[in-house]
């Protein structure tokens, strides 16, 4: 019984359209579920990810219209990185998306990965970090995360928007996402924030067993401790990250447009959440029952800051109603809200459809 990895994020947006046209249009992701919140169906509930949306590279959103925007906080997340091969990949994404018109920080060396900042329509942090050098580049593989290892002086952001005027960039004009810099892998790491560490540190590593792989503090904030977990080795793809923040001067997480409703952590199947959800329950967490999303099923817990937390299952996957080339195209809804469909179509703004991308 273990934790395979991410499964999804999911965020708030305020308009679906313009949610579509920025994830495929400009980072290349593909839109391979249009359906509705199952708990609200009067909003809809847009999948993105690699060609089928396998686990891990699920980013997803409910639309609210009327949201007012959020702000980070403890007990919500700070922002979400997605993978890219390389460094020469990382500098053509920092000049294609200036290109586009974004404001582009970076690239910060990151000891463990290099990795650039923006922001999408909503005001969702975005980062886009390299698969490597990884973990291993200052401690050995059986005691990652066992030892305090400080940022070396010289990749501490003292000045970030100095460092964002002087940072390195495609030397020539990018226009469109080439294979080198397709996000085809998913997620590197989602990063939350925490009250208290060492309180987070038991919940994901002695309640849910993931490993800590890196016990450091933030590169921008060098006072403040920084600590990931991961599954297995660490690989990018399973990592969450935690900033510890002083309660008596960081707020809580305000929700609304541009903020995390939740994510989820991949299990095998299950037969494997049940047995999770009584490690739970028997722990005394909040855990939901076991929830049917159609495409996975679902069971939700809250890190000890309030966060939610679901685990989720691998199976069975977005081709359960529909077929690979035509994901995402048309409005699918579960079995029991089928007789709705009618009303459902009338409370949405229709999304006007893009070719699929071919990239990721």
């Amino acid at each position: 019984m273990s934790i395979l990895g991410l499964h999804h994020i999911t965020l708030v947006c305020t308009d679906a359209q313009r949610t579509v046209d920025f994830y495929t249009r400009v980072l290349g992701l593909r839109l391979v579920k249009k359906t509705v919140n199952f708990d609200d169906p009067a909003a809809y509930h847009l999948y993105f990810g690699d060609r089928t949306g396998s686990p891990g590279s699920a980013v997803t959103f409910f639309e609210w219209r009327n949201a007012m925007p959020g702000k980070p906080g403890i007990g919500g997340t700070h922002h979400l990185a997605l993978q890219v091969s390389d460094r020469p990949g990382l500098l053509r994404w920092k000049r294609y998306l200036g290109g586009k018109g974004l404001e582009v920080t970076g690239p910060y060396h990151r000891q463990y990965f290099e990795s650039i900042y923006f922001k999408d329509p909503d005001g969702v942090i975005l980062e886009i970090a390299t698969v490597g050098p990884g973990w291993t580049v200052d401690e050995a593989p059986e005691s990652l995360g066992t030892e305090l290892r400080l940022p070396p002086p010289e990749k501490v952001v003292r000045n970030r928007d100095e460092a964002a005027i002087h940072a390195d960039t495609w030397p020539e004009p990018v226009y469109e996402i080439d294979p080198q810099m397709a996000l085809s892998h998913g997620m590197h790491h989602i990063t939350a924030i925490a009250s208290d560490i060492q309180r987070t540190h038991a919940f994901y590593s002695e309640l849910l067993d993931m490993r800590r792989v890196k016990l450091t503090t933030n590169f921008d904030d060098p006072t403040s401790a920084h600590w990931y977990w991961g599954a297995g080795d660490g690989r990018p793809g399973t990592i969450l990250t935690y900033f510890e923040r002083d309660p008596r001067r960081e707020p809580r997480v305000r929700m609304g447009s541009g903020q995390t409703h939740h994510f989820a952590l991949a299990v095998k199947d299950e037969e494997t959440q049940l047995a999770w959800r009584e490690k739970l329950l028997r722990a005394g967490r909040r855990v939901s029952p076991v929830m049917d999303r159609v495409y996975f099923k679902s069971i939700y817990t809250n890190d000890p800051d309030g966060h939610i937390v679901e685990l989720a299952t691998l199976g069975p996957g977005f081709l359960v109603d529909e077929p690979e080339a035509e994901l995402g195209q048309a409005l699918k809804l579960p079995p029991w809200l089928e007789s709705q469909r009618k009303s459902i179509e009338a409370s949405l703004q229709p999304i006007e459809m893009v070719e699929p991308c071919h990239v990721c």
